[in-house]
């Protein structure tokens, strides 16, 4: 970046802060969130071209700043996404990225930040699956240095699917039926209990998990464990009678 005669930096909106001040205390940030050094190697301060009389620094400086979509997150719910200084800290927190990797996230930003601003870039009809890639652990949230409640916004995205009706009649349908079932504890704890009971027998001998409907994207490509056949209520009051 120094030794260029013609400089050209390109910043989306979001990355550009008020003052030398605001720089320092991001920079005092970014690199112990992100690799826990005080500072990187790859830090450069610009001031302008070179002046007369100077050797070093660029003749000509160009600055491109990008919206593509920022300003229409900024009034939204999901603003406090464009707080990211992309420091990957919850992305080395988080279960689902460790496990499928980034290029699974199809764009430009992973992990659970980039499952936000994707769909909020290109829109929720184009990146449906992304909001689903979390457990909701909070594990991003508590890391964030910049405290993005990432787990409330891809809440937030799971319902504007729900809402817009771009989520499968079937998992609609699902998630529905079960808010009426958790809504009444004793048909709840009775349906928990067959259901484990029942996903017991199904992964002993015959194996026939992998037949349960709706099922398959679990089970096409591994077993799934089988249950021990017990719910945690039953477990925690057993144990707790002895």
């Amino acid at each position: 970046t120094t030794l260029p005669r013609v400089h050209v930096a390109i910043s989306g909106i979001e990355k550009i802060v008020p003052t030398l001040e605001d720089v320092a205390t991001l920079m005092r940030l970014l690199p112990r969130s992100a690799t826990g050094q005080s500072i990187s190697n790859y830090v450069d301060v610009l001031t302008g071209v070179k002046g007369l009389g100077e050797f070093h620094g660029a003749e000509h400086m160009y600055f491109i700043v990008v919206d593509a979509g920022r300003s229409a997150v900024l009034g939204s719910e999901l603003k406090e996404a464009l707080r990211c200084i992309r420091c990957g800290a919850c992305m080395n927190h988080c279960p689902v990225y460790q496990n499928i990797g980034g290029h699974s996230y199809g764009w430009v930003y992973p992990g659970p930040i980039g499952s936000i601003l994707t769909p909020s870039y290109i829109g929720i009809e184009n990146a449906l699956d992304l909001p689903q890639a979390a457990t909701m652990c909070n594990q991003c949230g508590v890391v964030c240095p910049v405290k993005i409640p990432l787990p409330d916004l891809l809440r937030k995205l799971r319902e504007q699917q729900f809402e817009r009706g771009l989520r499968p009649w079937t998992e609609r349908f699902g998630l529905r039926a079960w808010s009426w079932l958790a809504a009444h504890a004793g048909l709840y704890a009775l349906a928990t209990r067959i259901g484990a009971r029942m996903l017991s027998w199904m992964g002993g001998p015959e194996r026939l998990l992998h037949k349960l409907p709706l099922a398959g994207g679990w089970t096409e490509g591994r077993d799934m464990p089988a249950p021990e056949g017990h719910t945690f209520r039953d477990l925690y009051a057993r144990k707790a009678r002895k």
